[in-house]
């Protein structure tokens, strides 16, 4: 998910600057709504139903065959996974050019290995999205001004959240891996602190029964927290994310949705870090709250914070609430 809204804004740069490119982006269904925030008169949108009609190797291949009969001039592989390298050596065979992603393996690989560590910012995600374009002849500026038209709040939205004056903020508490999860006990003392000053409206963002269930509980306990999980569609969570004043957000998903439409987004870290190149789009670093480097010097483990290394468990333990808190002050008194 992460991946596809690195994407937005660097579409939404490409067809500001090429008015005669027509683009159609191929992803999952589930990803649809994230590609639909784009002006669809530019944007087209294939479904690929990895589930069903092109599940398998030789349901990837009847994808490919489909695509082809559109016609396309050029092909940008911005996944370089076996799905999308099957499809592009369909489009080779066919003569049509391609250029695909070069993800750092080798760069993230030096940056999180224990011996021998090259600890240095690497690429962006959304950089190695435009040097794929650049090499198809397309060059992009990622400084270019370029905003998302903000969607409406519908009426479900309101019905669930309610029609206060207060500012909005997000919280998306969890992370594909406990490697990159700030503790709930932690988070939990944040949320206290956001709700007693009766400010805001804190909106509670995850996905997963067990992950629902505990957000539940937690916003039951304070007056000013709804969790929105489970309880909209993504298209809505979407629309409810891109209102939002600000995001807090581990390195997963939501922190990347926010920032598609210049929503502030705080970014608690813990195995990982944002010189591997995932820190959401348009940030500064001063949003980026890092663990304690002096304490854990081997920071970052993981690119992705799959891999839990001993002695390490408790990094984000080294971020105090406080100091979460203090950055969100700054940014909403500005």
């Amino acid at each position: 998910m992460g991946d596809c809204a690195m994407v937005v804004p660097v579409l939404l740069r490409l067809i500001n600057t090429y008015a005669q490119l027509k683009i159609t982006v191929v992803t999952k269904i589930f990803f649809i709504p994230i590609f639909k925030t784009l002006p669809q008169e530019r944007i087209s949108i294939v479904a690929a139903d990895t589930k069903h009609e092109h599940k398998g190797f030789f349901g990837v291949l009847k994808l490919g065959k489909q695509l082809k009969k559109l016609g396309f001039d050029q092909v940008a592989d911005l996944h370089d996974v076996l799905r999308s390298k099957i499809i592009r050596a369909q489009f080779s065979l066919a003569g049509i050019p391609s250029a695909v992603i070069d993800k750092g393996r080798k760069e993230k690989k030096a940056l999180t290995r224990f011996t021998n560590k090259t600890f240095k910012p690497l690429k962006t995600t959304p950089e190695r999205y435009v040097k794929v374009f650049e090499e198809l002849g397309y060059k992009i500026d990622l400084n270019q001004p370029a905003r998302l038209k903000k969607p409406e709040i519908s009426t479900k939205i309101i019905s669930l959240i309610g029609n206060s004056n207060q500012d909005w903020i997000g919280i998306a508490p969890f992370a594909a891996h406990r490697s990159k999860t700030y503790p709930l006990d932690l988070m939990e003392k944040l949320i206290a602190q956001l709700d007693k000053t009766h400010r805001f409206k804190i909106l509670l963002f995850g996905g997963g029964k067990r992950e629902i269930e505990l957000m539940d509980k937690l916003s039951s306990q304070y007056e000013n927290v709804i969790s929105v999980a489970g309880k909209l569609d993504f298209e809505d969570e979407i629309i409810s994310i891109a209102n939002l004043d600000l995001m807090i957000s581990m390195d997963s998903g939501n922190g990347h949705l926010a920032a598609m439409f210049n929503v502030p987004v705080i970014t608690i870290w813990g195995a990982t870090h944002p010189f591997a190149g995932f820190a959401p789009f348009g940030q500064p670093q001063e949003n980026q709250i890092l663990p304690d480097l002096e304490k854990y010097p081997q920071l970052p483990t993981s690119v992705f914070g799959d891999k839990e290394v001993s002695g390490y468990e408790d990094v984000m333990r080294s971020i105090s609430p406080e100091i979460v808190l203090k950055r969100i002050e700054e940014i909403v008194n500005l």
